[in-house]
């Protein structure tokens, strides 16, 4: 069992922080200021760099070296992630350039008019896409669903001091109250964003190869994606270079309630991102229950 406790690496302090520098250093500083936190974390956060460590060593099959020269790239490129997140939701979009790839796939799911459901993971940045959205007249149609409280609080504190978000929540409840939430979202032509890679105890899961070691994933986003017959889709967010994001959209290839094909599907396409941006992969836990 996954030891993934439900709740994210970035904290609201952790943005705190990062607003401060910001407003007082600027971007490019607080990316300088950044190599010191992620050098703390790469001498100090010994269980989630062993957990990253064989991402990079076992399933990617890096040399000592580079895997430890990856922990801590790893580790500077989510800082900056979070950085850009503050810096765009706080006005700063126009710093920002990006490319659209597959962004007609979504349009075209709102001109069908059933709404859609998205899946991404914790690669890249999905969050920032609400941002870029708003150039092609989509915002207020995203939902995200989360099992992570702390997402709302960090939403509610940006929104405190910087641009309101447009991105709605549905948090996943004991009693299957989302599910109605979700089914309504759909019926007024919304779309239903999960992030596929992450479960905590109490969730059923789903089993597939994943760089090549049999992985857990959640059930729940295929099991609906594959039986609610609307259009499902792939978004990814990676960030290219300081300033320059690349929104990736794929759409899925889904068979009517078979839950384990469309995971098959996701893995594979999740898997063609890792090989392209290996330092942007942001599990920072057990995932392929290796250390049990």
């Amino acid at each position: 069992m996954s030891d993934w406790d439900g709740r994210s690496k970035g904290s609201v302090l952790g943005y705190k922080i990062f607003v401060f520098l910001i407003k007082k250093i600027g971007i490019k500083s607080s990316y300088f200021i950044l190599f010191f936190v992620a050098s703390y974390y790469y001498l100090f956060q010994w269980k989630s760099n062993k957990y990253i460590g064989y991402f990079y060593k076992q399933r990617l099959g890096y040399s000592y070296f580079k895997t430890q020269k990856s922990i801590f790239k790893n580790y500077y490129t989510f800082g900056k992630t979070l950085i850009d997140r503050v810096a765009i939701g706080s006005g700063m979009r126009h710093k920002f350039t990006y490319e659209f790839d597959g962004i007609d796939i979504l349009k075209r799911f709102l001109e069908q008019k059933k709404g859609g459901i998205l899946i991404s993971a914790h690669i890249g940045n999905f969050e920032l896409a609400e941002y870029f959205f708003q150039d092609i007249d989509m915002t207020g149609q995203i939902n995200l669903v989360t099992t992570d409280s702390e997402h709302r609080a960090i939403k509610n504190y940006l929104e405190s001091i910087a641009i309101k978000s447009s991105i709605k929540f549905i948090l996943i409840q004991e009693d299957l109250s989302h599910i109605f939430q979700i089914n309504q979202a759909l019926a007024n032509n919304e779309l239903i964003c999960f992030t596929g890679d992450r479960y905590i105890q109490s969730n059923k899961v789903l089993s597939t190869s994943f760089l090549g070691k049999q992985a857990s994933f959640p059930a729940g986003p295929f099991l609906l994606a594959s039986r609610l017959q609307v259009p499902v889709a792939y978004v990814f967010v990676m960030k290219e270079t300081n300033t320059f994001y690349h929104l990736y959209t794929r759409e899925a290839t889904v068979k009517h309630r078979d839950s384990q094909a469309l995971l098959e599907d996701y893995v594979s396409h999740v898997t063609q991102m890792i090989r392209r941006y290996p330092l942007q992969w942001f599990n920072y836990f057990d995932f392929w229950n290796a250390f049990k």
